[in-house]
């Protein structure tokens, strides 16, 4: 079996680009900057699952997502979590976190209105996250 995107990561956001190991999603939620890394692994759960060179390739990717939320948008916080509970295939969040957020200091995980971008706003932010991606030898857009 091939590898396949989870129904719901699926449902929740749009597909931007790739990396060697992973796909790179933004999230629909309009309350913050929100991009997941999925390894493109069939059947996987857990971080630990990874080979240690496809782990180390993970964290070059998880690094260029980080870069781009501190940098070009300017993230007080960077939020990382793998939590799994309701969608087990292996999937990292990253979460530009503002002091002004409407979640902050807590988690964005039950803390903000659930509205979504509307599409031209989702369109925007995944040309800016491409745009900065582009640099990067290993990113391709899809």
């Amino acid at each position: 079996m091939a590898f396949q995107l989870h129904p719901r990561l699926k449902a929740d956001t749009t597909i931007i680009g790739e990396f060697p190991l992973s796909l790179i999603l933004l999230h629909k939620d309009s309350a913050v900057p929100w991009i997941i890394l999925v390894p493109k692994k069939e059947n996987l759960v857990e971080f630990h699952h990874l080979k240690m060179e496809e782990q180390q390739q993970f964290l070059l990717e998880s690094q260029c997502i980080s870069d781009f939320l501190e940098q070009a948008l300017h993230a007080d916080k960077i939020n990382l979590g793998a939590l799994g509970n309701l969608v087990p295939q292996l999937h990292y969040h990253h979460i530009a976190r503002y002091k002004n957020d409407e979640a902050w200091p807590g988690p964005v995980w039950g803390n903000t209105s659930g509205k979504q971008r509307k599409d031209i706003e989702q369109q925007a932010m995944a040309d800016k996250i491409i745009a900065y991606l582009t640099h990067q030898e290993m990113f391709s857009p899809v």
